[in-house]
């Protein structure tokens, strides 16, 4: 399972499917790539580090360009507005040309690669376009309906809801673990809850439309995480484990009462966890311990 998040959780929702250090390549915004700028090299040294975590390109347009504040806003496409910060570390390039930050403008078209810096957003690249800009979300239907294709999920990074049209024949795909991913998959799957990640374009009427979209759970689901655990809250019944076989951590949910293990579970301990999706968290049904 995987693109999104972030990452990024959603309060309670399990959202936190978030990869430390694998950035994600280019996305291919019209015959120009969007480039990661990970690389900390010609960065001023009173600035900090890029901050690490797996960058997101959203696509959209840019307004209110402030550079006294460093922050402009992205109208995404079939989402709301958002505020995204950027500085002497952001890449700016026009039509593929590499161009000074100070030339950035309001623009209709734009594929800006961002990833969170605390709760703030920030630009890593931003790739102004003559045409129409690709973008991404990951986050959890909200609501589907089949005979308009009208889609709308809970996003992640947007904190909002962004709507997408889903066209006939729309690649609508499992991913992640064998037992989930090896089942049917289609359109059937995008219920109220499901987790999924949506490559997505804008149409000519600057809305979101939807080009591949990857189902990483669905309710009811299950799931067999194993790795260490990374934080653990016995107040809160939650823990969180990185898996290192696709090197993302999970927040999972577990009841005291019916695994009683968990009083003897330790940061850094290995263990194996079956867990269930219910539509908003993975519920541990069985912890295991492995010495």
């Amino acid at each position: 399972m995987g693109r999104f998040l972030a990452i990024v959780m959603l309060g309670s929702v399990a959202i936190a499917q978030l990869s430390s250090a694998d950035a994600k390549s280019a996305q291919n915004a019209g015959a120009q790539s969007v480039s990661i700028s990970g690389s900390a090299s010609g960065v001023p040294a009173s600035l900090p580090p890029i901050p690490l975590g797996k960058s997101t390109v959203i696509g959209g347009a840019i307004h209110d360009v402030d550079p006294v504040r460093d922050q402009f806003t992205l109208k995404v496409f079939g989402g709301r507005r958002m505020k995204i910060l950027f500085d002497e570390r952001t890449r700016f390039y026009r039509d593929g040309t590499r161009t000074p930050l100070r030339d950035l403008r309001p623009d209709n078209h734009a594929s800006v690669e961002t990833v969170l810096d605390g709760t703030n957003i920030f630009a890593l690249s931003i790739h102004t376009l003559s045409r129409s800009p690709q973008g991404e979300c990951q986050g959890q239907v909200l609501k589907y309906d089949p005979g308009t294709g009208e889609l709308t999920v809970s996003d992640a990074l947007s904190h909002g809801p962004i709507k997408l049209r889903v066209p006939a024949g729309t690649s609508v795909l499992r991913v992640g673990q064998a037992a989930f991913s090896s089942a049917n998959s289609g359109p059937s799957d995008l219920v109220k809850g499901a987790l999924i990640s949506v490559e997505f374009e804008s149409d000519n009427k600057g809305r979101g439309v939807a080009r591949q979209i990857s189902i990483l759970a669905s309710p009811g689901s299950a799931f067999v995480f194993s790795g260490n655990i990374a934080f653990l809250d016995l107040h809160a019944h939650t823990l969180v484990m990185v898996d290192p076989r696709d090197d993302k951590s999970y927040r999972i949910f577990f009841d005291p009462a019916r695994l009683p293990v968990v009083h003897h579970l330790q940061e850094g301990a290995h263990v194996i966890v079956t867990a269930n999706f219910d539509g908003s968290r993975y519920v541990a049904s069985t912890i295991t311990v492995n010495d």
